[in-house]
């Protein structure tokens, strides 16, 4: 009888278990398949086995952001077009970072829209809906444990100064404490973390130990630079907002030339 009842308690363990986790998928899927990638990068030996995962990543987010709301798919979209530049700038003109063949890997994009995904969607998620924003101050902490230990513990081991990450500490900082949008930017700061620790351990990219321009020190990677996103979402906010001014403008503009009234009693009755 006992055995029997220990087999109860554990399947009903399990179906909590499952339960519980079952909101969480598509988050869980991500942080999981994003390592994966740039293990399979790191791995690759021409640019079309490259380009390869790229077109497969283009396919993982178009298939993950087929059930979003319409406004929701527009933004993750969007940032797919909008992170392109900042990586051009940050990777091909200043070179603050290098991806290994000094190239714009194809996943690259995509792997942002999908980072991106992970945060727009972050709200709905029990953890955040159930504690708000006091959840994504945990992340905050996390985050601020990172950064301090960049300037401090990590220096010795890591042979890098991490003044960069802790330049970009203020920026996510404030968006958690002072936007409406901390779900997105404490949801971004885990799937950054996760993406940047495995990209760089891959080898897949480097940062360099000064930035150019500047002559800042920077970790491999930086620990706060999710910050960065404030300038990829305030860009799709800008463009959302000019799309729905050009609609509005649209709806407003007649198609054609307005008839010319006839004068009164033209072509009447005599």
């Amino acid at each position: 009888m006992s055995s029997y009842a220990s087999s109860g308690a554990l399947t009903r363990s399990r179906s909590r278990l499952l339960v519980a986790v079952k909101p969480y998928w598509l988050h869980l899927y991500l942080l999981a398949y994003t390592p994966l990638l740039l293990l399979l990068d790191s791995r690759t030996q021409s640019l079309a086995q490259q380009s390869a995962l790229g077109v497969l990543t283009f396919f993982v987010l178009w298939l993950c952001t087929l059930k979003l709301p319409r406004g929701q798919r527009l933004q993750v979209w969007l940032c797919v077009g909008i992170a392109t530049i900042f990586e051009i700038f940050g990777s091909l003109i200043w070179g603050v970072y290098r991806y290994r063949w000094h190239n714009l890997p194809l996943y690259v994009p995509p792997g942002h829209g999908l980072v991106y995904l992970f945060g727009v969607t972050a709200a709905a998620l029990p953890v955040f809906r159930q504690h708000g924003r006091r959840a994504a101050q945990v992340v905050l902490a996390l985050c601020t444990l990172y950064a301090i230990a960049g300037l401090t513990v990590l220096p010795p081991v890591t042979h890098r100064l991490d003044v960069q990450g802790a330049l970009c500490w203020p920026v996510l900082a404030w968006c958690i404490l002072k936007t409406e949008r901390y779900a997105l930017f404490a949801a971004i700061f885990l799937a950054t973390l996760d993406l940047e620790l495995a990209g760089t351990l891959a080898g897949d990219w480097t940062w360099l130990p000064v930035a150019p321009w500047d002559g800042v020190p920077s970790g491999n990677p930086p620990s706060a630079i999710a910050g960065g996103y404030s300038l990829i979402d305030g860009s799709v906010g800008l463009v959302l907002a000019a799309l729905a001014g050009l609609r509005l403008r649209a709806w407003a503009t007649p198609l054609g030339p307005r008839p010319t009234p006839e004068p009164s009693g033209a072509g009447g009755d005599r």
